[in-house]
């Protein structure tokens, strides 16, 4: 599972896929653009977010 943490105060988040009950896991889409973006990805529906920010600033993930 994907652990997000702020680089700031230190809140984490694990995040699971409320539809399948999978965690969700770490990924990097490139949009049109050709921005790179940080999402959480569902492993069993291939459904995404972007990733979680906190005070301001997107969270990182450590896997």
């Amino acid at each position: 599972m994907a652990t997000y943490e702020c680089d700031n105060c230190g809140m984490a988040v694990n995040a699971s896929c409320a539809n399948c009950d999978v965690p969700l896991v770490d990924n990097i889409i490139t949009t049109d653009d050709g921005n790179k973006v940080q999402v959480s990805e569902c492993p069993s529906c291939e459904g995404k977010i972007k990733s979680p920010s906190c005070c301001g600033a997107e969270m990182t993930c450590n896997n």
